[in-house]
């Protein structure tokens, strides 16, 4: 049985760990927690983000080997939600937008209705939701 407060990492490949930088920690507000700019041969870049105190972190790396990188696939589907518990404020998207991200609508009309839908510079979609979780 997995224990409820069990730490979650999140990990998906990045063009420009830079770039993500500048949008989730910049433009979101979480906190770089860990960052490997020039890894061992045979080991990745990355970026570990996520909220100071938290239980959980997202992960984004880059495999600097030119044979082989691992490029980002987002779909319509591949979503990263955080449930505000309140509206979205406006400066939030504005700020998510100045820092690499841009405004989409969402696959799902739900997430229209409940919140906002924010593209990463990769194309991942970020969802602000107002409602809460539980």
């Amino acid at each position: 049985m997995i224990d409820a407060a069990a730490h979650i990492r999140i990990a998906r490949p990045s063009r420009d760990l830079v770039a993500a930088e500048r949008f989730y920690a910049d433009g979101l507000g979480l906190d770089v927690q860990w960052r490997v700019t020039a890894p061992a041969p045979g080991e990745h870049q990355l970026l570990m983000v996520g909220p100071a105190g938290g239980g959980w972190h997202f992960e984004l790396t880059r495999d600097p080997a030119a044979d082989r990188p691992v490029e980002p696939a987002p779909t319509v589907d591949d979503l990263f939600v955080v449930y505000l518990g309140h509206p979205v404020d406006e400066s939030l998207v504005e700020r998510l937008v100045a820092h690499g991200g841009r405004r989409v609508p969402a696959h799902n009309p739900y997430w229209d209705e409940h919140g906002v839908t924010v593209a990463d510079p990769d194309g991942y979609r970020l969802v602000l939701c107002s409602r809460t979780w539980g």
